[in-house]
Parts: structure tokens; C-alpha cells; sequence
């Protein structure tokens, strides 16, 4: 890249000014150097923008699988076991919870609703979960269990581009973009950022959650399926072979390098990135996602069906994916949304046909990536975009099923692998699960975490854009030192 345009690009008109005194000599002058130059400059290869890079410091993790349960589980229900909470369950709630307070559907005065699951401690760690995750007890001693988070948005879209992008607004680069852009990728014939998505919705910050704002679009996580082509509009247009493919190739990139250097464009070089990464990935996708090379007992550990598309696909392509080089594997699975306004979001048996779509692979996952030697610089997280509240959702008040409404003030994440402490519980909420009682973590705090896992400064890890320098935690977020190993 001509390092003089991309700093033009980012000056501002009083820099612009400031410099304009130089004159028309230094116009002709920059002119000659120009042509004396441009043989060179074209002929040169331009550098790849993905290539691996160094991070800040010596990491724990090297790539991440981020798990996100779309919708916002009830973690009331799963992770975060409140007595208490049972004992007065159906009880009106105290007016202290509710002063002041907005909820997206429920007014008036609820009914305080204590867990209809039975939860039981697990591993030697004593990690409390809940019946509706059998196959997580065993995986216990390798979660590392925050029990105090906490979020500015209860909204599901502003939350989730908030946790992602660090802000609630679209246009900031997602985590796995700024990830990818601080570390490049390890392997040149796959996307360093592939999103996976199950349940058959998308996310509900839509494209925002796994694109890059301002970064190059580079950097933008490639939506794969794992159902039919992994890839659409992939393959070689009736007509074309291989050879006269890479002959159209090699003549575009030519006339793109030629742009890159006169202009210095950062999306000019993301155009012959994403030209030759589309070349290569037709014969490297197709084979990293064929579940069908995979052992009979593997697919049976994750439930998985070749051929088929669900989150236990997902989980076992995940592992195939950072096993094959990728950085960062982000996986979407909607229907978390446990209001209680019809059997499928209900506490009792709609919660447990969820969890069994879950649970299953994520477990898997975790043994599968141990056994293999990669979950010690593997970072695994799981989790949703807020909490659900510890009352009944207004609209069930009279309904046999139970559910729960949204809830920023605090919720329940964890993590495996990757440097954390496994079999930790982090902080808590209160006892009835209203207020966060110890260790507060912020979503910010927690960005700063993984990126320090991954060996960044939160607050060196930035990219400038209208004058000023932006990073993912915006000017907030502090590392959780004690989280990690």
C-alpha cells in the first residue's frame, strides 16, 4: 500500500491546511517521484491483509469459538441456582425490584417465579447446573462460570451489537472482526472468520453482529452453511474452467494492484483478498465442512447428520474449522427467547427440548477439543446478550406455562479453554438474582478479557476512522485478571 494516501485518508481538513503551504514544488516534485516509481510499484506484489501477525504480548489463546445463544437463555434456570428465590416463588415482588424500572412485556406487580428445574453441583469444582444440561456435569471442571454479569441494553438487538461491536448502534466492527484484524489468519485458503448459523434465523443484530463497520471488509466474517454448497456463487460460472478462472484472476488482481497503488484504498487490497481467498476456498471449504470424513463415534458424541443443518453440525464444524487453521468460529443458534408464551419457550419441557439441541454437541465439543490437544489455546464461550428476570413475564400471569422477560442487570456467562481457570464460579447476584451481590463484570470488561487472552491491549488494539482512534471496548472495559489461569 502507498503508505503517503492511506495516512491522506485519515487526515482531517485542518491537517490538510496545515500542510498546504508547501506549495506547487512539492506537487511536481511528489509527480516526478511518482513516475520515476510506478514501474516498481505495480510490479510488486501487494501484501496480503490477512497474513498471521504479531499480537501485543505472549497469548493463552490463539483462536476463538464463540457461542451465542440467541434470543438470551433463562439463566435462572440453567446456571444460577437462587433457594431463596424458590422458597418465595409466586410471592408479588417487592416494590424495591421494581421502582422506576421498565420491562420490555411485563407491568404492574409480578409474581416472583422461583426455577421449576432441579439443579445439583457437579465436578470436583461443585459447579451448581441445572437438569436441563445432563451432558454439561460432566464438563463442569473446564467452565469457567461468571455468574455477575451485566448489560446497558434489554433489548435484544442493542444488546447484542453492544456485546459484539461494543456499542448498541450498528457500524462498529464485531469482535471476530477485530480479532481477525489484530491476528491475520493461519490458513491462507480459509476465511479467518466464519460464522455458522442454526436454527434457521439470523442474528438479531443481523449482519452488524459478525461485520466489520469501518475496518477493511477483509476482515468480515464469511457466513458458511452446513447444509449444500458451504459457500454460495463459490464455483466456476458455466463455461469457465479452472485454468481460464485463474487467467481472469491473475488480470484483475493486475489493474486492482495498479488502483491500490496510485490510491492506496484499504478496500482495494480487501478486493484482491477476497478474489483470491474465493479461488482457493473452492477446493479447501468444500472439505473442511464434509462432516461425512468424520468417525462414526464422533458423529454420534455431537448428534451430529452429515447432510443435515443444526447447532450439533455446527459445534462438530467449529472444532474441523480451528483444527484447519481458522481464528475465530462465531455460531448463532436462535430460539433462546424463553418468554412462556407458548410451549416451545416455556421453563418446563420447551426448555429441555432446547437444551437438547445444545447441550448434546457443546459438550462434546469441549471433550473433543481436549482430547485433541486444543482447547488449552482454544478459547470456547458461550452465552446470551442479557438475563431473563427473576418474575414471571406479564403476559403468563395466567397461563400454565412459565416464562421469563428481559433482564440487563445480571446474567450468567462461561468460558473453556483458552487460559481460563477452569472449574472457577466467578461473582454472584443476589439471592433472589435481582442485583449483582459480588464482582460485578461489565460486557466490556468481558471484551477486554478475551482480547487479552488472545494477547492484546484492549486499549492498543485500534483502527482510526474520522479522526480518531476506536478500539472494541470504546473508552471503557477493564481485563478480569482473576478469570484467567
Amino acid at each position: 500500500m502507498n503508505q503517503t494516501h492511506t495516512q491522506l485518508l485519515q487526515q482531517t481538513r485542518r491537517h490538510f491546511l496545515g500542510g498546504a503551504g508547501l506549495g506547487l514544488g512539492s506537487i511536481a516534485l511528489g509527480s516526478m517521484l511518482h513516475r520515476d516509481t510506478l514501474g516498481a510499484s505495480t510490479s510488486a506484489r501487494v501484501a496480503d491483509p490477512l497474513i498471521p501477525r504479531q499480537p501485543h504480548f505472549a497469548a493463552k489463546a490463539t483462536r476463538v469459538i464463540y457461542l451465542h445463544m440467541t434470543g438470551s437463555p433463562p439463566i435462572l434456570d440453567l446456571y444460577d441456582y437462587k433457594p431463596e428465590l424458590v422458597r418465595l416463588s409466586g410471592q408479588d415482588c417487592p416494590d424495591e425490584y421494581l421502582a422506576g424500572r421498565r420491562f420490555a412485556f411485563t407491568s404492574g406487580v409480578p409474581k416472583l417465579l422461583g426455577t421449576p428445574r432441579t439443579f445439583a453441583q457437579h465436578g470436583e469444582s461443585g459447579q451448581w447446573l441445572s437438569d436441563a444440561v445432563p451432558h454439561l456435569h460432566g464438563v463442569a471442571d473446564e467452565m469457567c462460570v461468571v455468574r455477575s454479569m451485566f448489560t446497558d441494553q434489554f433489548n435484544h438487538a442493542p444488546a447484542e451489537l453492544l456485546i459484539y461491536t461494543g456499542s448498541p448502534r450498528p457500524g462498529r466492527p464485531s469482535l471476530g472482526a477485530w480479532a481477525t484484524y489484530g491476528l491475520g489468519t493461519e490458513n491462507g485458503d480459509l476465511p479467518g472468520f466464519v460464522v455458522l448459523i442454526s436454527s434457521g434465523v439470523q442474528p438479531n443484530g443481523g449482519k452488524n453482529s459478525f461485520g466489520t463497520g469501518f475496518l477493511p471488509s477483509v476482515f468480515q466474517g464469511v457466513q458458511c452453511r452446513s447444509q449444500g454448497d458451504p459457500v454460495l456463487y463459490a464455483s466456476d460460472p458455466a463455461g469457465m474452467d479452472r485454468h481460464l478462472r485463474r487467467e481472469t484472476l491473475d488480470a484483475l488482481r493486475d489493474l486492482n494492484e495498479l488502483q491500490a497503488a496510485d490510491m492506496g484504498h484499504p478496500e482495494t487490497l480487501t478486493r484482491i483478498a477476497q478474489y483470491e481467498l474465493a479461488y482457493r476456498m473452492q477446493e479447501s471449504v468444500p472439505e473442511v465442512m464434509d462432516l461425512s470424513r468424520e468417525p462414526q463415534h464422533v458423529l454420534d458424541d455431537y448428534g451430529a447428520m452429515p447432510g443435515g443443518a443444526s447447532l450439533a453440525n455446527n459445534c462438530l464444524l467449529a472444532r474441523r474449522l480451528v483444527e484447519s487453521g481458522v481464528r475465530y468460529v462465531q455460531l448463532f443458534d436462535w430460539g433462546w427467547d424463553f418468554h412462556g408464551t407458548g410451549a416451545d419457550n416455556d421453563l418446563q419441557d420447551g426448555l429441555t427440548k432446547k437444551c437438547a439441541t445444545m447441550d448434546k454437541p457443546v459438550a462434546a465439543l469441549i471433550r473433543d477439543l481436549k482430547q485433541r490437544g486444543l482447547l488449552e489455546d482454544t478459547l470456547v464461550v458461550w452465552g446470551g446478550e442479557f438475563g431473563r428476570t427473576p418474575f414471571r413475564e406479564g403476559r403468563t400471569a395466567n397461563s400454565p406455562t412459565l416464562g421469563r422477560d428481559h433482564y440487563p442487570d445480571c446474567f450468567t456467562m462461561w468460558m473453556a479453554g483458552g487460559g481460563v481457570k477452569g472449574g472457577l464460579s466467578y461473582g454472584q447476584s443476589d439471592e433472589l438474582g435481582f442485583r449483582i451481590a459480588e464482582n460485578p463484570v461489565h460486557v466490556h470488561d468481558l471484551q477486554a478479557t478475551i482480547l487479552h487472552l488472545l494477547g492484546f491491549d484492549h486499549e492498543r488494539l485500534t483502527f482510526r476512522f474520522q479522526g480518531r482512534d476506536y478500539r472494541l471496548t470504546d473508552v471503557h472495559g477493564k481485563v478480569v485478571s482473576e478469570l484467567i489461569a
